[in-house]
């Protein structure tokens, strides 16, 4: 195995698991892509071994800080402890994600089920490398009857990594549903964004229901398959899907008629903006849902990020109507929970209104955060009122 000499070993002392290529002290070009490597500061200190891509700004993610043999044993014992884990924070809901990546110390790597169907990710070149054996071992492991490869991730271009979907166990003749809290949900693991769900904000749909009443309507931004409105719609008398995407108006239809719910919701193929704008100052809605996609996927769009999520917040306090709530996220980890906060008091000033907050929450705790890695933070979900 090669050896990588650091020339800044800080943000490892601290628990940190990537390597930025001007941390290390030699040149990259005698290194392959996804080639295991030893890291060792300068003094000749073991720091640990991780794959490397010498074409990336992240150079090196750690696998391990011991030195021991990267190998099928390795994943089956790092995979092992993640269902451990699961085991003792979920007990009602059939879907969960299983394997998060760093913060499950298998950077790269995203797992998630849904039932009886598991949805990998592989992100990295690293991990991409050992996906036949974690294919394998999670086949042991889980037994599940399906098994989906969803490649399709604007990371791996980052990678130079080819995008592809494809199933290698089973078939998807019979759609995975799964239920959580009461409500049930269809989802197309290849034709769906991300792994076919949202499984970070289940447990914060579920909540935010909590503080409605009988009688109320509201408004579930992009809301994809419709899981924040279904949770609502166990007690709200009315809710309006709105998203743009075909694929998610017909995810929403089926979902409506799986829970018995159409005669209590309206389903709008629309630009967000848009018809929020056609709505400001109408004072429509008990409640408003605002869960877009990340609006940042790097540091260099920021500045446009913040502008979006100004916007889109201000637009939905201004339809609102006075006393009514608020749910709104941010799901990139470039907007951290205090810039979130300054987002929404500058939506409240732009539109004259007074905001009040209910709850700070974030990603569901099958997200694992680690406290040495502000990246595995992601998720910030604002729960408001409007006064």
């Amino acid at each position: 195995m090669k050896e990588v000499t650091l020339k800044r070993t800080s943000r490892l002392n601290d628990g940190h698991l990537w390597i930025f290529s001007n941390e290390i002290s030699s040149s990259l070009n005698h290194y392959e892509t996804a080639e295991l490597v030893s890291v060792k500061d300068k003094l000749g200190r073991f720091y640990g071994i991780g794959y490397i891509n010498p074409h990336s700004l992240i150079s090196i993610r750690l696998l391990t800080k011991e030195d021991v043999e990267i190998d099928e044993m390795f994943f089956t014992k790092r995979i092992t402890d993640a269902i451990t884990y699961r085991r003792k924070i979920i007990s009602s809901s059939n879907a969960y994600r299983l394997i998060y990546s760093e913060g499950d110390f298998l950077p790269g790597l995203i797992v998630d089920i849904y039932n009886n169907c598991i949805v990998i990710q592989t992100l990295t070149a690293g991990m991409q490398r050992f996906q036949d054996i974690i294919i394998k071992i999670l086949d042991d492991l889980v037994k599940p009857d399906c098994i989906v490869i969803k490649n399709d991730s604007n990371m791996r271009n980052l990678e130079g990594l080819p995008l592809y979907k494809s199933i290698v166990k089973g078939n998807l003749n019979k759609l995975p549903m799964y239920q959580y809290e009461g409500v049930l949900f269809e989802l197309h693991p290849i034709e769906g964004q991300k792994t076919g769900g949202f499984l970070d904000q289940r447990i914060n749909a579920h909540a935010f229901a909590n503080y409605l009443k009988e009688g109320m309507v509201g408004l579930d931004v992009f809301c994809y398959a419709g899981q924040w409105g279904l949770h609502a719609l166990k007690v709200a008398s009315h809710v309006t899907f709105l998203d743009d995407s075909n694929h998610a108006i017909e995810m929403i239809k089926k979902n409506l008629m799986l829970n018995s719910v159409t005669d209590k919701a309206s389903v709008v193929k629309s630009d967000a903006f848009g018809f929020l704008n056609e709505n400001k100052d109408k004072h429509l809605y008990d409640f408003i849902i605002l869960d877009p996609p990340a609006f940042v996927k790097n540091k260099n769009k920021v500045k446009e990020a913040i502008n979006g999520y100004k916007e889109i917040n201000a637009l939905a306090m201004k339809c609102v109507k006075k006393g009514g709530f608020i749910a709104t996220s941010s799901c990139s980890h470039h907007i951290s929970r205090e810039m979130f906060l300054d987002i929404l008091r500058m939506s409240a000033k732009q539109v004259g209104r007074v905001i009040r907050v209910i709850e700070i929450r974030g990603q569901a705790p099958d997200h694992p955060i680690l406290l040495s890695m502000p990246e595995t933070e992601y998720l910030k979900c604002v729960f408001l009122e409007v006064m």
